[in-house]
């Protein structure tokens, strides 16, 4: 397989930050965002009040999950996927909001 044809087969993320380039700096920029955005995701969809330690439990196999996706971002398409569920979920959530603004002021 050429370099042609593994750069197409890139995901965008993964080029967008030059991962066939800088392989270091290109990871490290992917698996940030990725983490990120699996945090504003779990935060929108899916946390609850929980103690402290409880959280950062949590949050700490989301990272380690973060590191698997990423590898997996390379070639497809994760972070994209989690920047649809982001949208996605913010609508529902706007939407949400103004449905109980709307229902306290009747």
């Amino acid at each position: 397989m050429t370099d042609e044809q593994v750069i197409e087969r890139l995901s965008f993320f993964a080029r967008l930050f030059r991962v066939h380039e800088q392989h270091d700096v290109g990871m490290w920029y992917l698996y940030i965002t990725i983490l990120i955005l699996s945090i504003i995701v779990y935060k929108l969809g899916f946390a609850k009040k929980l103690p402290i330690l409880k959280s950062a439990i949590i949050y700490l196999f989301l990272a380690f999950g973060c590191t698997v996706l990423t590898f997996l971002a390379i070639f497809l398409p994760i972070a994209e996927g989690l920047v649809v569920a982001v949208l996605i979920l913010s609508i529902y959530k706007i939407r949400l909001y103004y449905s109980k603004k709307n229902e306290n002021n009747t």
